[in-house]
């Protein structure tokens, strides 16, 4: 079995990202060993954006998300994430 190399101590985030940018995990993580995580509660990072759709799009969006009694932004979110999924299976 291959010997693994210590993983350093690190001052911050930044140092450890900019570590594991540049470094093999192999030569530090013996991979067989590892285990399934389960994060419940975590929330997936967000950043708004300003997207300029027609007014006649936003209208029909926004009678389909009160037909489903969600948010209309939710709707969206929705239909983007399950056409990126879609998109991401052909390619």
């Amino acid at each position: 079995m291959k010997k693994l190399k210590p993983i350093p101590e690190f001052k911050n985030t930044q140092e450890w990202s900019d570590f594991w940018m540049t470094h093999d995990t192999t030569e530090y993580v013996d991979s067989s060993k590892a285990k399934r995580a389960v994060f419940p509660n975590l929330k997936p990072t967000c950043r708004s954006i300003s997207l300029r759709l027609p007014v006649s799009m936003i209208d029909r969006l926004r009678v389909l998300a009160n037909k489903r009694d969600v948010p209309y932004q939710s709707l969206l979110k929705t239909f983007l994430a399950d056409r990126l999924k879609q998109e991401m299976m052909v390619h």
